[in-house]
């Protein structure tokens, strides 16, 4: 099943006991355009402190209730190392959590969740933290962590000038990772287009511009996508031949299908 972040803001996080707040925004590793963190404001009972919830502890969803459930507890979250968003959030930081919580690294392994595809195979009881993640910890540099919020709005430049902006992130809620990015354009209202993250050739965070190796004619005329239908394999197939790129493949990891195509302007980090 695919989301945009759009629609889970604002969504309700239960804990085993209790409500613990809303979801505002989501930080992603730049260098996989992976979700690994739900940044949900609390409500009076932790004085609307901001915490972060790794879909590592995600049990299940109901879209009805618009609600979340964990499977940690309030106190837990009440002892959770606290977050600055002004700050960029390290390594240490992130081993900080989930030793906090007995959750296992992400990182150290060759999959986008350590050693799997998916955050269920690092939940509470499941795979132990690797030694080599473990003693790399204190070796790493600062996590590749983006807010989505701040990320949206980014230029988006084709490969012959500006198309549009990035308007909306649509997630893969099996791997949690980030599929397509929505496009935006004020010169051409009312149609929407997805480009995946794996075609993209550049990015400048200082100065908020994602370059793409695609033309403007050729993402103006890409299939439409419809925000109240479902993404098809059938749909996905059809915009990955129109920019003539190969068929989206769930058995490749995504690791290996971005980090071969994103150049990121370290000098911005």
């Amino acid at each position: 099943m695919m989301k945009s972040v759009s629609r889970m803001q604002d969504l309700t996080i239960h804990a085993s006991d209790g409500e613990i707040g809303r979801v505002e925004e989501f930080y992603f590793d730049d260098e996989t355009w992976t979700i690994r963190y739900l940044i949900v404001k609390t409500g009076g009972w932790l004085f609307g402190r901001l915490v972060l919830i790794s879909p590592i502890f995600l049990r299940s969803v109901d879209w009805e209730a618009a609600q979340l459930n964990i499977a940690l507890t309030k106190q837990q979250i009440e002892n959770s190392p606290e977050i600055d968003r002004h700050k960029p959030v390290s390594r240490q930081h992130e081993a900080d959590y989930m030793d906090a919580l007995g959750g296992s690294y992400y990182w150290g392994g060759p999959g986008i969740w350590g050693i799997g595809a998916g955050p269920a195979t690092l939940a509470t009881g499941g795979a132990p933290i690797s030694a080599r993640a473990a003693a790399s910890t204190r070796e790493s540099a600062d996590s590749h962590l983006r807010s989505t919020s701040a990320v949206k709005g980014y230029r988006i430049e084709a490969t012959d000038g500006e198309i549009g902006q990035v308007d909306d992130f649509i997630v893969d809620l099996d791997t949690w990772s980030i599929r397509y990015l929505q496009l935006s354009w004020s010169w051409l209202p009312g149609k929407e287009i997805l480009i995946s993250p794996e075609w993209i050739g550049q990015i400048r965070w200082a100065e908020s511009e994602v370059f793409v190796g695609l033309t403007r004619e050729a993402i103006k005329s890409a299939p439409e996508y419809i925000e109240s239908r479902s993404i098809t394999r059938e749909y996905e197939d059809q915009l990955h031949a129109h920019y003539g790129r190969r068929p989206y493949s769930p058995s490749e990891p995504q690791a290996k299908r971005v980090l071969a195509g994103v150049a990121s302007d370290s000098s911005a980090k």
